[in-house]
């Protein structure tokens, strides 16, 4: 990738308007300055797994199950993943912010920690984090394992210390044997970390439209046919796409129209990158989401504040495409965002 300083946060959209099936390709500038593009794809075939996609030239990807999970590492990082030990008091896992069972979200506005302290940022789904290109709305961590460290002291959240978490769990004679016959070595904070970080990596959740993808026709209703070329239409692909159909670019939220005049009250955690940069190009700019699992996962957007997937879908199509989006496009692109919904997640 070429290096292009001064460029820190620089969109260009080329669009190719969708005649027989073209895509939109996006170019962005990260915030370290390098030209990257979106993992959109135009009239060729890409090898998935053991299989060749079909439908290259969408602007979205089927997922790709993950290869080489270490099973031992999986299984230490679920139990890590559901032990309150890892916060200051016993009373917080990684699940009660991230519940598997709901989404991979704990369905709240702001999650609360230790000691009932709320947070000021919503969270976001665990499912499919490992296609993110950073962690955390401000990309503030760049791999699924920093990730994972930073709310074990975080105030806010776990409110602990390294130190006693795993004075905790080396106390824990059958835990820290476990650890050594994985690790070959007592739990810290790296192999804590690299555990959560593995069991991360399994939670990869395929849905009927990947199945669509790699070239199934009845895996979607004409509904939701209907309603992902409604949302390729309105250039909703511009932002949302690649196999995470989300979570591979920054934007700013409030592309066409200020959505944080409009709202008011703003918040530090409103200012999103900046937070992390401190550069005034990155003020309220955001890693995308993902769209897999939406439907199960509101309320949206960082702050919380659209109660539903409609409330979303109209503040989206208005704050970042400039539109109003009639009601039937609405309706088609909630019914195709439905179809995201993996069949893999934890019942």
């Amino acid at each position: 990738m070429t290096k292009r300083r001064g460029l820190s946060w620089i969109v260009f959209f080329i669009s190719v308007f969708f005649i027989m099936g073209n895509a939109i390709y996006v170019i962005y500038f990260s915030e370290e300055g390098e030209s990257q593009t979106g993992s959109l794809l135009l009239e060729r075939e890409v090898s998935v797994s053991a299989h060749t996609v079909k439908r290259a030239n969408e602007p979205i990807s089927p997922i790709r199950k993950p290869t080489n999970l270490n099973a031992e590492k999986v299984e230490l990082g679920y139990a890590l993943f559901h032990d309150p030990r890892l916060s200051k008091d016993d009373t917080v896992s990684c699940a009660s912010c991230h519940d598997l069972f709901s989404g991979g979200v704990d369905d709240t506005k702001f999650s609360v920690g230790v000691d009932g302290a709320v947070g000021d940022i919503n969270a976001p789904t665990v499912y499919n984090s490992s296609l993110n290109f950073v962690q955390f709305w401000d990309g503030r961590a760049k791999s699924l394992a920093e990730q994972a460290a930073g709310p074990i002291t975080n105030p806010v959240e776990m409110a602990s210390s390294w130190q006693q978490v795993v004075s905790k769990l080396n106390a824990d004679a059958d835990l820290s044997d476990y650890f050594i016959r994985v690790y070959d070595e007592k739990p810290n904070k790296k192999n804590i970390a690299d555990a959560l970080a593995e069991f991360e990596r399994s939670l990869v959740t395929p849905s009927r439209v990947d199945r669509w993808l790699q070239g199934d026709d009845s895996a979607l209703s004409p509904d939701e046919m209907r309603g992902y070329r409604v949302f390729v239409s309105h250039g909703c692909t511009a932002c949302h796409q690649g196999e995470g159909i989300g979570g591979n670019i920054y934007q700013r939220f409030g592309i066409m129209y200020d959505y944080f005049a409009n709202r008011g009250q703003i918040a530090q955690s409103d200012m999103g990158r900046f937070n992390v940069t401190k550069r005034e190009e990155d003020r309220f700019v955001f890693k995308v989401p993902s769209l897999r699992n939406v439907t199960l996962t509101a309320p949206y957007f960082h702050d919380g504040s659209s109660e539903t997937l409609e409330s979303a879908v109209i503040q989206m199509g208005y704050f970042q495409l400039g539109a109003n989006l009639p009601s039937g496009d609405i309706d088609d692109i909630v019914k195709f965002l439905n179809a995201l919904t993996g069949e893999d997640l934890y019942r």
